[in-house]
């Protein structure tokens, strides 16, 4: 099924490389092509191509390209679904996936890789099944020499606060003293789409969610995860904001949902609770889908109009609409020009701190970065446009449509939440740490003009 395996580096070096029948040229020939990509208006290259009868498939992860070849024609999501369980699998083994754990454990990196693909064909991509055949511990990189992490990667515990960098340890090496820490780490992670009309109404909207685990509990005792006991699994048409309905003014309202092979849903239809003996590794407890309406995070106003002879002017408004307790972080906005836009000077309101503007001269695109965003705030930006030429139209139908990208710790727009995490006690003593993250990501946050 597959020739090729390989890892490379951003600068395109080979971290590692596992057989094949296709040329060896192709990991340079795959980055060559991925780097200087200019292909049908698009300015990345898209997860599958060919070149010369070979069929690349990559996925990135944390600045790593992962990346199978082939010559036959396989199932394309198979193999990209294969790419990102290698990746989980090789960081559950070393606990952080870079370049540097990669090149200290590459003995260990091609004894999973032997076991996990066995001639291109897939064998396992299971932790707990690794275990069994792979012996060798890795060597841990230090975690003062990771990449500083961001608001986003906190883990609340109460009112204790843990940085994200606790779960990049190995589920397979002890830590010094021969002793493991006893704790478990739960992520709701949801990433919204809204689409928004050039009034401001909601076209649009959707949440895409799961709930991950990783524990580092030793003896795998059992565990009960319990979520809101007004929680309803698939739509009966009725709005949410219909006081008249069956579901209540705060239900929560799930299209849809899986679970885990190791979950049993004996109790779920009753009051509301998962259990499971959590495996090794990290994995998804439950993925869920929602199109219930929901409070939007951001609202975004957005107008361009004409400012005199081959000028424009726009005027760009994020209003956070969330509490002011919670900040969003790594905040991204885009909007692309007309095409004959020349120049694009930016005014900021007075005071502002960590924002960056910049227009992208070679796809006619401007960019307004925040660092953060507190809830509550309303932050405006305006561009004067020069053009090269007259517009022959409606000068909104050639600009737009405004694009988002965030991060907001400790929100989750659904409201689907872990109301306890029960673990089964093996004495009266045993009291594990339980960490819980909420993080909501933008998957298509975009307003029309």
């Amino acid at each position: 099924m597959i020739s090729q395996f390989f890892v490379l580096s951003q600068r395109g070096d080979n971290i590692v490389f596992h057989r094949g029948e296709v040329p060896k040229g192709s990991a340079e020939i795959f980055f060559r092509k991925v780097k200087f990509w200019k292909q049908d208006g698009q300015e990345e290259a898209p997860p599958i191509f060919n070149v010369d009868g070979v069929n690349y498939f990559h996925v990135k992860v944390v600045g790593l390209f992962f990346v199978a070849t082939t010559r036959v024609n396989v199932s394309p999501s198979l193999v990209l679904e294969l790419l990102q369980r290698v990746a989980r699998v090789i960081k559950d083994y070393l606990g952080v996936l870079s370049e540097d754990s990669f090149r200290k454990n590459f003995v260990l990196v091609y004894e999973l890789l032997d076991e996990v693909i066995d001639f291109g064909y897939v064998q396992t991509t299971s932790t707990e099944v690794l275990k069994s055949y792979v012996f060798n511990e890795p060597i841990v990189v230090d975690a003062a020499r990771l990449q500083p992490l961001g608001p986003g990667a906190i883990f609340m515990q109460g009112n204790k606060r843990m940085p994200g960098t606790a779960i990049t340890k190995s589920v397979v090496a002890n830590e010094p003293g021969g002793r493991k820490r006893e704790e478990i780490f739960v992520d709701i992670i949801e990433k919204i789409s809204v689409t928004f009309s050039s009034s401001g109404y909601i076209l649009t909207s959707e949440i895409d969610g799961t709930i991950q685990m990783k524990s580092y509990l030793t003896g795998n005792p059992e565990i009960r995860l319990a979520l809101n006991e007004d929680l309803s699994i698939g739509r009966g048409g009725g709005s949410v904001y219909d006081y008249g309905s069956s579901y209540g003014a705060g239900a929560v309202i799930l299209d849809d949902c899986n679970f885990h092979e190791s979950v049993r849903l004996d109790s779920f239809d009753m009051d509301r609770t998962l259990a499971l003996v959590p495996p090794d590794g990290e994995f998804p407890v439950m993925n869920y889908r929602m199109t219930q309406e929901f409070k939007p995070p951001f609202h975004i106003n957005c107008l361009i109009e004409e400012a005199g002879h081959l000028k424009a002017e726009v005027v760009l408004k994020i209003r956070a609409e969330f509490p002011s307790n919670i900040t969003a972080n790594m905040v991204v906005i885009e909007m692309p020009l007309p095409k004959y836009t020349t120049r694009a000077s930016f005014e900021l309101e007075p005071g502002a701190v960590g924002q960056r503007t910049d227009f992208k001269e070679a796809n006619k695109k401007l960019e307004w970065d925040l660092k953060k965003i507190v809830g509550g705030f309303e932050h405006t930006l305006r561009a004067k446009l020069t053009f090269s030429q007259e517009s022959h139209g409606n000068i909104t139908k050639e600009a737009g449509p405004v694009s988002m990208t965030f991060t907001i710790p400790m929100y989750n727009a659904s409201r689907l939440q872990v109301k306890y995490l029960q673990i089964a006690k093996k004495s009266s003593s045993y009291n594990p740490y339980r960490w819980v993250r909420y993080v909501t990501q933008a998957n298509s946050y975009v307003a029309r003009i």
